[in-house]
């Protein structure tokens, strides 16, 4: 395995740094969010095309991999195509100065590079080892994989619905899958790689890839994910109110 993750490693060192040009290029940083699904397609399919053999969970879960990355990365793709840099990467740009580039090499690209091989272990382990016949935890596995990636989608649509509606300038989306969680996108995108982990739990050393499911739920709780979009939005009393009937990451019914 200490093969497949190495070459796993400069696979993301070459497309990160290629994702850090193209961002020179365009003055514009925001290009890692969309080049971030698209990595995780490039590195599974890579690893296959080295070390899989073409057994059924192999494949199961490249499938998996593109069908997730692919809509991800175009979501973000046409979601920012046309818009200034992303107010967290503008905010950089000022308050980095003269060592912008190397911190930008660093704590944006690198970093998001590192964090793709933490998240993508369960994929590497499915894909780089012989695999046994699919079985009924795979089965869980895709169920909910399956949850969290209806979640995401309908969450982003809904999202990007509601924002489109010149109506709702300046509102906050309480409706939909929004109803019952404030991040339903992040809820999902943490259920994707829970059904990942649990996939390479029918693997050689599976129980390590549940490093990737704890690493994103993680980040998208404590982070880059949840914390930031709360805090933007602290203080304003449509969103007070909201928090007090709507759960925040795990959906529920809203309180009375």
């Amino acid at each position: 395995m200490t093969k497949i993750f190495a070459a796993a490693a400069v696979v993301v060192l070459i497309y990160m740094t290629m994702v850090f040009f193209l961002a020179l290029v365009r003055k514009n940083n925001g290009i890692v969010d969309t080049a971030w699904g698209f990595g995780f397609i490039l590195v599974s399919l890579v690893i296959f095309l080295l070390h899989g053999s073409g057994q059924a969970r192999q494949w199961l879960v490249l499938l998996l991999i593109f069908i997730w990355g692919g809509r991800l990365g175009l979501h973000i793709h046409f979601r920012n195509r046309g818009k200034a840099e992303d107010f967290r990467y503008a905010a950089w740009r000022t308050s980095w100065g003269k060592y912008f580039l190397l911190r930008s090499f660093g704590q944006i690209f690198m970093l998001q590079g590192f964090l793709l091989l933490l998240i993508i272990t369960p994929v590497l382990l499915i894909i780089g080892q012989a695999q046994a016949p699919l079985n009924l935890l795979d089965g869980l596995g895709v169920l909910v994989w399956l949850a969290g990636f209806l979640f995401e989608t309908v969450g982003d649509r809904q999202l990007a619905a509601f924002i489109r509606n010149p109506a709702n300038r300046g509102q906050l989306m309480t409706s939909g899958l929004w109803r019952y969680t404030r991040h339903p996108n992040y809820f999902g995108e943490a259920a994707i790689w829970w059904g990942m982990g649990i996939l390479a739990c029918s693997a050689p050393r599976g129980w390590l890839g549940l490093v990737g499911p704890l690493a994103i739920t993680f980040l998208l709780f404590f982070v880059s994910g949840v914390p930031l979009l709360e805090k933007k939005y602290r203080g304003r009393p449509d969103w007070e109110q909201y928090k007090k009937h709507t759960s925040m990451f795990f959906p529920w019914f809203p309180k009375k």
